[in-house]
Parts: C-alpha cells; sequence; structure tokens
C-alpha cells in the first residue's frame, strides 16, 4: 500500500483529502489509504480469515474507492462510505467458499444496552468463571458465525468496530431503526447462546 505519509502532516480532513483527489491529486488519496487501511483490513478479517487474503480484499477495496470518488459527493461520511464498499468486497471475496467463524471480543459494550452476560463477567471474577473464558468465546462465535448476513455486519460494526446507529445505516445503506433491529436481534441471538454457559457455570460457582 502508499506509503504517502507527508500528505498527513499537511490536512488530514477526509473531505479536503476527497477533494484534492477528485481535483487530480492522486497523492491526497495516499493520505486516506494510511488513515484508514489499518480500520479496513480489521474490517475485513471478520469476514476472510487469511491475514494475507484480507490484505488482498482490503487492497481491492481502496482500488474501487478510488474508482469511484470522482462520484463522492460528500453526503456522508467519509469512512462509512468506504467501510460499506469494502463490506460488500468482502462479502463477494468469501460468496464461493464457506465462511470463517468471527471472533468476538467480549470485553467491548455498548454504552445504550450493556450486556447482561458481560456485566456478569466483569462482576463474577472468579477462578470459575475466568476458566469459562474460551468456552465462552467459542459460544459466541459460534452464534455470530450462525447470524444472517445482514445481522452479522451490523454487530460486527457496532461492538468490534464501534460505529454509531447511524453510522451503521450509512455504512449498510438501512434506516437506523432497522439497525437497531438487527443488533437487538443479533444481541438476543447470542445471549440466547450464552445462557446455557452461564447458568450452567456461573450459577453452580455463585451456589459454592
Amino acid at each position: 500500500m502508499p506509503d504517502g505519509a507527508a500528505y498527513m502532516i499537511a490536512d488530514t480532513s477526509d473531505l479536503s483529502l476527497v477533494r484534492r483527489v477528485q481535483a487530480g491529486d492522486k497523492g491526497a488519496f495516499d493520505a486516506l489509504v494510511l488513515k484508514y487501511q489499518h480500520k479496513v483490513v480489521k474490517l475485513v478479517m471478520r469476514y476472510v480469515r487469511n491475514p494475507a487474503e484480507a490484505e488482498d480484499v482490503a487492497q481491492e477495496a481502496f482500488i474501487k474507492a478510488y474508482r469511484a470518488l470522482p462520484r463522492f459527493r460528500g453526503d456522508s461520511a467519509f469512512y462509512t462510505w468506504l467501510y460499506r464498499i469494502a463490506i460488500n468486497t468482502a462479502k463477494n471475496a468469501m460468496a464461493a467458499r464457506l465462511r470463517s467463524p468471527v471472533e468476538y471480543d467480549l470485553d467491548r459494550g455498548d454504552s445504550d444496552h450493556p450486556n447482561e452476560f458481560e456485566a456478569r463477567m466483569k462482576d463474577t471474577a472468579t477462578p470459575e468463571a475466568l476458566a469459562m473464558t474460551e468456552e465462552i468465546r467459542s459460544t459466541v462465535n459460534a452464534a455470530i458465525e450462525a447470524l444472517p448476513e445482514d445481522l452479522r455486519t451490523a454487530i460486527v460494526l457496532r461492538e468490534l468496530e464501534g460505529l454509531s446507529y447511524e453510522e451503521i445505516a450509512e455504512a449498510m445503506g438501512c434506516p437506523v431503526g432497522t439497525v437497531r433491529s438487527r443488533i437487538f436481534r443479533a444481541r438476543e441471538a447470542i445471549d440466547n447462546r450464552l445462557r446455557d454457559v452461564f447458568e450452567g457455570g456461573l450459577g453452580r460457582s455463585e451456589e459454592l
């Protein structure tokens, strides 16, 4: 990927950089790549588990973004527009192969609707609870893997990328209300899968 670090010093405003690219300054796009390449690769890795392939998919997403940039009007944030391109590119890349499990960071919560199981894990720092970490992580991975694609994308962008509901709506091209519904349904599915783990594991430890 390009290393035009000098462009980061002058002006890091996304829209300003976009306007410079649209005016013919190819180097300004290097600054956008430098700014977002890590986030895009990380996002793509939720779909394409092979690191080398994820790099290739991310590079393809940036190429598509560069080609489409002349049509970018600035109606939405550049990074949500870029995320949408990256998501679609990753989906296309995995269309012909089996999907791999997605890792879910149990330490990331939602300030609007805290996950009851995350709260219980933080409040129950017993050796027994800590010993269940791998089982819980595996259960969550399986739960996310089983989600429909739209729910899976929404929960990944919210919990792992930390995007707001409005930003996810822009990235996924749907109303905010739809995003809220998808995230609620995704959390409900994950919580249902976790309930047996907590009731069978933490429940016993609390009775000791």
